[in-house]
């Protein structure tokens, strides 16, 4: 544990370190893109975060490789190298995409491309465990097949929920976490060396997001772009598929006992089908009724818009903090529930408090709905939000109006200032990972 959390340090430290730089030289190589209607941000904000992230994540491996236990995963697993591999080529790829916006067919290639670089390198599902069933062999055509989707689908997906500050980075963040715990339980807890590599994933991911975190936060010194998005997106694919298709769920040994108890010991063997789905539950479903949306009003399914989740959000009333911290609710809900679920799946308890914190969250979430108003001797100890409005005062009657149209005529930036920007993605770390950007 205190190697893996030396390597999660690292790898937050040198991303920490490097993003100041890497704002500078994004200034000055012009990655700062127009204000558009549909952004959120008032300002142009540079991107190319990802690369700070990129090589905080190098960081992070070479570190682990010259320590005495995470050295074993280099060498019994060719699993870090194929992660580095593709990750190098899905950076290179966003790289340009944020200098120089490159096509959505070209982003869709590169992510399929570097998918099978990683399964070259051994890094691809070779089994599945299916409820009912047990496990199932595929074939090279049928394993392959499946990882290039997962890594194409979560890559997207991550990158759909890209679109407020801080919001991508705290929820990968919040599953890597998550994430990282459940595989360190198989590796500790049974001994199974193939859990290793996967943990080691999720420790370098947490280091990558929490680095780049404060930089991020609301208001934005810099953004990720999709250099940064996709990259963490598919260290998480990378993790998912390394837990999901290597470990062999027969060294468990869990087939003991009666049949009922087997199906209760059994859940720790089929999480791995669904923790990945839970860790990206929301961007997934934002991906699905995205696309859902598009193209039933006749659009393409990677056309911007200003209908995703956190959008709505915005819509109902939350301010953009108060919107990332209940995106961040929900991630940590689903995940950790998944989680606690896995480690005693027949405790009442663990449901009844997974049903009081979604009733929780769906208060917290209809809340700008009923706004209360504080009374009049408490206005001072409230935020403005909750204060009573004051009665507009109306102009006197013998103030002359205006007698130009200049003066009656507000100027553009007060009505730019009245109107405020329109609730959307943040234009510099983009919509899509395959959609093209409205120039």
């Amino acid at each position: 544990m205190r190697e893996y959390l030396l390597t999660l340090c690292i790898t937050a430290a040198v991303t920490y370190l490097l993003t100041g730089p890497v704002r500078k030289f994004a200034i000055v190589a012009g990655a700062m893109p127009e204000i558009r209607a549909r952004d959120v941000h008032r300002e142009p904000t540079p991107r190319l975060g990802g690369i700070a992230m990129f090589f905080g994540m190098c960081a992070g491996l070479l570190a682990a490789d010259h320590l005495t236990n995470l050295n074993e995963v280099f060498e019994k697993s060719n699993e870090p190298r194929a992660l580095l591999s593709g990750a190098a080529l899905i950076w290179l790829i966003g790289v340009l995409d944020d200098k120089f916006e490159i096509d959505a067919l070209i982003k869709l290639g590169g992510q399929m491309i570097a998918a099978g670089v990683m399964v070259m390198q051994g890094l691809t599902i070779l089994w599945l465990p299916v409820p009912g069933v047990g496990t199932v062999a595929l074939t090279q055509w049928q394993g392959t097949l499946l990882t290039v989707a997962l890594v194409v689908i979560t890559i997207n997906a991550v990158n759909f929920v890209d679109g407020l500050d801080g919001l991508a980075a705290g929820m990968v963040c919040i599953a890597a976490a998550a994430f990282f715990m459940y595989t360190y339980r198989i590796w500790y807890s049974y001994g199974i060396e193939a859990a290793a590599p996967a943990t080691l994933f999720a420790a370098v991911l947490m280091g990558m997001c929490l680095g780049f975190l404060p930089h991020n936060m609301h208001p934005a010194r810099i953004f990720m772009g999709d250099s940064g998005s996709m990259l963490i997106g598919l260290v998480l694919a990378a993790g998912a598929i390394s837990v999901t298709g290597q470990v062999d769920p027969d060294v468990m040994k869990l087939f003991a006992g009666s049949e009922r108890n087997t199906v209760h010991q059994m859940v720790p063997v089929y999480i791995p089908l669904l923790m990945p789905l839970t860790i990206i539950a929301i961007p997934a479903a934002d991906f699905v009724f995205a696309v859902v949306r598009r193209t039933w009003r006749g659009q393409s399914p990677f056309a911007a818009d200003r209908g995703h989740l956190h959008h709505r959000l915005l819509q109902i009333g939350h301010s953009h903090s108060r919107a990332v911290l209940i995106m961040y609710f929900w991630a940590a809900l689903i995940g950790f529930g998944a989680l606690a679920y896995s480690v005693n799946s027949a405790s009442m308890w663990i449901v009844l408090g997974i049903v009081f914190l979604s009733f929780i969250g769906l208060v917290l979430l209809l809340l700008p709905r009923f706004t209360p108003r504080a009374p009049r001797w408490a206005q001072h100890l409230v935020p403005p939000r909750y204060r009573r409005r004051r009665a507009a005062t109306a102009p006197a009657a013998s103030t002359p109006a205006p007698s130009t149209p200049a003066a009656s005529a507000p100027s553009a930036r007060e009505a730019h200032d009245t109107c405020g920007v329109a609730a959307g993605v943040a234009g510099v770390n983009g919509a899509t990972a395959v959609g093209p950007r409205s120039r």
